[in-house]
């Protein structure tokens, strides 16, 4: 299973060039940062414009920085990548040359002269090796067989048939549009994603990581399970401005791993501890992850209104983990962190106060609904003035090294999100999302909650082994119209859902890419650390279908059902923690365990007696391990006292 699943998830060495070579390839990367920067804020070009330049600047540094292989050399480009990287380089100099022309043509009328045949179909190779050196197979196979469903799906019979579809009509809609290569998905990156992730890469390097570490230290550290507490709360914290898991986990995991590791947690519960932590920050306000602005564009839901109804359920995601980690750790004895080891409240405080200020003006600019561009930009131009007060850690080199570190990190999303936007086009072209809307009818019937569970099954299958973003992009194509249409579910409740399952990809066997990063720092086996992380995050899986059934805790409701809503899957999450750690003071038993976990799922239910029959089960169940304490309290006694 192991090796099906590298196999799958295999991609290119990454690279990291130093010397003449690596200076001119960050000043390029620099030079790509300020364009983006740029193009997304001051800018009145053509969207299809913008986005072309942004990906093929992107493929340029792309084909250069990820090898073919993982057997490539990792301190030099051969000579086949430095051909794709000028090859890429001579697109963007066509389609800038072209670009009015590109814009006033009319799609699948004015026929595609052969300079566009050859630099369209390039692109469009270009594209797809982006996205195999990145992101593996996976993503690359469904490329390729959306691209043969389009050309030869005219020859099925039944359902999946669809009209002829040639060669020029492929590479028309493909290349020449918005509704392939550069669709939602690379139009997202090349905005407000690109934005928010200078945002993260920047607060990092002018010491934001570290306060936020510092914070949770000083606030959770002295418990037992000190130092895994400290990594879910610094992970939540790093992570709700990153939006990105697998980053989350290098940056805040090469702190908490070791300390977690010298402090008797094992190797697999460490890493799992920091994936599933670092997991949630893609689901926690006000950043979330890249796939919300996709989400946005994809649905027409404003941002705010997205971040809003995302609170209730982040909250719950970081309950659940954090109420886990303690029994876990209560159960294993496993200690807090020393006085020696732990920065005071006030002195973390003191020295990074002035890091809350970005935040804040996150917070204002979505409350004061500007565009999530414009809140990225205010949140930077925060940052950059908080970073010139804190003068001590502040260099233009530092700001340079970050604003290129940027482009650097965009890479494998942007390849990813263009293959994405091949995948979507290919569904739209044919109308295959309609199609899969009658299978799931097909196999489900009219169950909803059957539906959701294929629906959840397809995206995670879907989001193994690449960016959440394009995982998302992928699910909200072929599955939002069914959970929408067929089934009455409101648009924020549908793609929320998908969303949820689209992160959670992150970190479910068998490819975890969240726990194969931790893994490295962790040493221990990757598949281990995912179904550890699964098992402390398990609430996780049943958030979405509570606000399917249960959309008072994405604050879609009247306030009474708000408030039925909100402390029933409260209750379903602090139960379903005792059930599966089978700990609260103390060891419950299996009788206890069962019945937590039967009265949770009850409390998940849709109808209201369900629910009050779930929290009569599990408050029996929290009875009866009360009882069991209590019996254990007496039999210690008497022994004392015999003794």
């Amino acid at each position: 299973m192991k090796n099906i699943a590298r196999h799958a998830i295999t991609t290119g060495v990454r690279r990291k060039l130093d010397g003449r070579f690596g200076s001119i390839l960050r000043m390029f990367a620099f030079a790509t940062a300020v364009y983006t920067v740029y193009a997304a804020t001051l800018s009145t070009w053509d969207v299809l414009a913008r986005t072309i330049i942004f990906l093929t600047l992107m493929l340029t540094m792309l084909f250069l920085l990820v090898g073919a292989s993982e057997d490539s050399d990792p301190l030099r480009p051969s000579i086949p990548d430095y051909a794709l990287s000028a090859l890429s380089l001579a697109c963007l100099v066509f389609f800038t040359v072209e670009m009015d022309e590109v814009a006033q043509r009319i799609t699948l009328f004015d026929p595609l002269p052969l300079s566009y045949w050859f630099f369209g179909y390039a692109l469009l190779l270009l594209a797809l090796e982006a996205a195999r050196r990145t992101v593996g197979l996976g993503l690359t196979s469904i490329v390729l067989v959306i691209m043969a469903y389009n050309l030869w799906g005219h020859h099925f019979d039944g359902p999946l048939r669809h009209g002829y579809i040639s060669l020029a009509h492929l590479l028309d809609i493909s290349v020449f549009t918005t509704d392939g290569i550069f669709g939602v998905p690379v139009q997202v990156t090349a905005t407000y994603a690109f934005l928010f992730v200078m945002f993260g890469t920047l607060l990092e390097r002018a010491g934001g990581g570290q306060f936020f570490f510092d914070l949770a230290a000083s606030l959770t550290g002295r418990r037992p399970g000190g130092p895994a507490k400290v990594a879910v709360c610094s992970s939540g914290l790093f992570g709700m401005v990153s939006g990105s898991p697998t980053a989350d986990v290098v940056t805040t995991g090469s702190v908490t791993i070791p300390v977690m590791k010298r402090l008797g947690y094992s190797p697999t519960l460490a890493g799992g501890v920091e994936v599933a932590a670092s997991t949630g920050g893609s689901i926690m306000p006000p950043v979330m992850g890249a796939a919300v602005f996709i989400m946005a564009e994809f649905t027409g839901i404003p941002y705010t209104s997205i971040v809003v109804a995302s609170i209730i359920p982040a909250v719950l995601y970081y309950v659940c983990v954090f109420l886990q980690v303690d029994f876990r750790s209560r159960k294993l004895g496993l200690l807090g962190l020393s006085e020696s080891e732990l920065p005071r409240f006030t002195q973390a405080i003191k020295g990074g106060w002035l890091f809350l200020f970005p935040l804040v003006a996150l917070t204002v600019a979505l409350a004061q609904h500007y565009t999530p561009t414009y809140v990225a930009l205010f949140g930077l131009v925060a940052l950059l003035a908080v970073w010139l007060l804190k003068w001590s850690t502040f260099s233009l080199r530092a700001l340079y090294d970050g604003i290129s570190q940027t482009s650097f990190n965009m890479v494998a999303v942007t390849g990813a999100c263009a293959a994405a936007g091949l995948v979507i086009g290919g569904i739209t072209m044919t109308g295959l999302a309609g199609k899969v809307s009658e299978l799931l009818i097909l196999i489900a019937g009219s169950n909803s909650l059957v539906t959701l569970i294929i629906a959840a099954a397809m995206t995670i299958l879907l989001g193994m082994g690449m960016p959440t973003p394009a995982a998302y992009a992928l699910a909200a194509a072929l599955l939002g119209p069914t959970l929408t249409g067929e089934f009455g579910f409101s648009l924020m409740q549908s793609h929320l859902f998908l969303l949820y399952f689209a992160v959670l990809s992150a970190m479910t066997p068998p490819v975890a890419v969240a726990a194969y990063a931790a893994s490295a720092i962790a040493d221990a086996n990757p598949f281990m650390i995912a179904v550890t992380a699964c098992r402390l995050a398990v609430a996780a899986f049943l958030l979405p279908f509570a606000f399917m059934f249960a959309p008072g805790i994405l604050l879609l409701d009247t306030v009474p059902n708000i408030l039925i809503d909100v402390v029933s899957t409260a209750a379903a999450v602090v139960a379903i923690s005792m059930s599966v750690e089978g700990f609260i003071r103390q060891r419950i038993s299996m009788a206890s365990r069962l019945t937590l976990g039967c009265g949770a799922l009850a409390l998940l239910a849709p109808r209201f007696e369900i629910v009050l029959v779930g929290l009569i089960i599990t408050l029996i169940g929290a009875g009866l391990a009360y009882r069991n304490h209590q019996t254990r309290l007496v039999v210690a006694e008497k022994e004392r006292h015999l003794g």
